[in-house]
C-alpha cells in the first residue's frame, strides 16, 4: 500500500546524520581529554624528587597514612595539582565563553584586559598595601569585576558590538598594564620578587585555603555557563538572528559576562594571570571537536591539560624550574602572532 505521506527530503536525513556524527565526535574528544587530564594529574602526584606510585597516591587521597607519602603528596603535590586543574579549567571555560559570544579568537581575557585588572589591583595590594594572601586575592576579583563592568558600560550603545568591546578591553590592557609597570619599577627588592612571582602565574606554594574559594567558584558558576550554551550558540548567528529565535540577547549577554568573568577572576587570584590558557583553550578545542555544538565542555578539558602538562614541564623538563605562566607564554605567544598575521593576510580585521 502506497503511503500518502510525502517523502522526507533527503538533506533532512543527512543535517540529522551530520548532527549525530558532531556529537559522537564530541563526546568522543570529551572522553579522550579527560582521560588525559587524569593521566596529568596522576602524574602531578607521583612525580617529583621522589617518586610514589599509584597505589600510595590513591592510599593518600583516600586519607591513609603513608609514611612520606602523606606530607609530600598530601600536604606538597595534591593542593598544587588541584589548583592546576580548577584554574584550567575555569580559565578554559571562561576564554571560550568570551571568544564564542564575541565572535573573535582574540576576545580572550588575557587580550582584552580583565587579567591586567586583576593584576594591577593585586600588584598595588602587594607592593603599595603590604597585603598578601587572601585579601591580596579578593581585591584581584574585585578589580576584575570592575574592568569587565568598566568595558561592558564604555562598549555599550544600543547593545554591545563585539569589535568595540574588544578594542575597548585592549585599550583598557594598555592602559592597566602601564600601571603594573610603574609600580614594579618603584617596588622594593622584596615586594618585587613577591609581586613578579604572582604576576608570572605560578602554582608554587599552594594551599587548601587558596584552593576551596576556587573550588566553589567553579561548582557553583560552571553549571550557570553550560545553561546558557544553547543561548550562547545562538548568538554566534548574529543578535537579531538569536531574538528572533527567542533568546533574551543583553540578558544572556550580561549573565555569561558575570559568569565567565568571576571564573577568571578566582583562578587569577588563586594562581595568578597564567599567561594564554584562556586564550588557547577554545581553538585548540575547535581544532578537536569541529564545527558545530558547544565548545566549553572542550574548552575546559583543555584548559585543565594545558595547565597541569605546562607545570609538568616547567618543573622537570628543563635543567631549572619554570614557574607555569612561562611555559604557557611561550606556546601562547607564537599562536597569538601566527593569528594576527593570518588575520591580516586573508583581509579580516578584528
Amino acid at each position: 500500500m502506497t503511503s500518502l505521506l510525502p517523502a522526507r527530503p533527503a538533506t533532512v536525513d543527512h543535517v540529522g546524520r551530520a548532527r549525530a556524527s558532531r556529537a559522537r565526535r564530541r563526546g568522543a574528544v570529551s572522553v579522550v581529554l579527560a582521560l588525559l587530564v587524569l593521566a596529568a594529574l596522576a602524574a602531578s602526584l607521583m612525580f617529583g624528587q621522589t617518586f610514589y606510585g599509584p597505589g600510595e597516591v590513591l592510599r593518600v587521597v583516600l586519607g591513609e597514612t603513608v609514611p612520606g607519602a602523606s606530607f609530600t603528596v598530601g600536604v606538597l603535590r595534591l593542593p598544587r595539582a588541584a589548583m592546576g586543574l580548577l584554574a584550567g579549567v575555569a580559565l578554559g571555560l571562561g576564554g571560550v565563553t568570551f571568544q564564542t559570544m564575541l565572535r573573535n579568537p582574540l576576545a580572550s581575557p588575557d587580550i582584552i584586559g580583565i587579567n591586567a585588572g586583576a593584576s594591577v589591583a593585586a600588584v598595588v595590594a602587594i607592593v603599595w598595601l603590604g597585603l598578601s594572601g587572601p585579601t591580596v586575592s579578593a581585591l584581584a576579583i574585585v578589580a576584575a569585576l570592575a574592568t569587565a563592568l568598566l568595558m561592558y558600560v564604555l562598549a555599550y550603545e544600543d547593545g554591545v558590538v563585539g569589535t568595540r568591546l574588544i578594542l575597548i578591553g585592549i585599550g583598557i590592557a594598555a592602559m592597566l598594564d602601564s600601571v603594573v609597570a610603574y609600580v614594579i619599577v618603584r617596588a622594593a627588592e622584596w615586594d618585587l620578587q613577591v609581586a613578579m612571582r604572582w604576576l608570572t602565574g605560578s602554582l608554587n606554594g599552594a594551599t587548601w585555603p587558596e584552593v576551596v574559594p576556587l573550588a566553589v567558584a567553579v561548582l557553583v558558576v560552571t553549571p550557570a555557563l553550560l545553561s546558557q550554551s544553547r543561548n550562547l550558540s545562538l548568538m554566534q548567528q548574529g543578535d537579531d538572528s538569536a531574538s528572533a529565535l527567542g533568546v533574551r540577547v543583553e540578558r544572556t549577554r550580561l549573565l555569561v559576562i558575570v559568569a565567565a568573568v568571576l571564573l577568571i577572576a578566582f583562578a587569577t587570584a588563586a594562581a595568578g594571570p597564567i599567561a594564554f590558557v584562556a586564550f588557547l583553550s577554545g581553538p585548540i578545542a575547535a581544532r578537536l571537536v569541529g564545527g558545530g555544538g558547544s565548545l566549553m565542555v572542550p574548552a575546559a578539558l583543555v584548559g585543565a591539560l594545558l595547565v597541569l602538562v605546562a607545570d609538568l614541564a616547567g618543573q622537570y623538563a628543563f635543567g631549572a624550574r619554570y614557574p607555569v605562566g612561562v611555559i604557557t607564554g611561550s606556546v601562547g605567544a607564537p599562536y597569538l602572532v601566527y593569528l594576527l598575521v593570518r588575520t591580516n593576510r586573508s583581509g579580516g580585521s578584528l
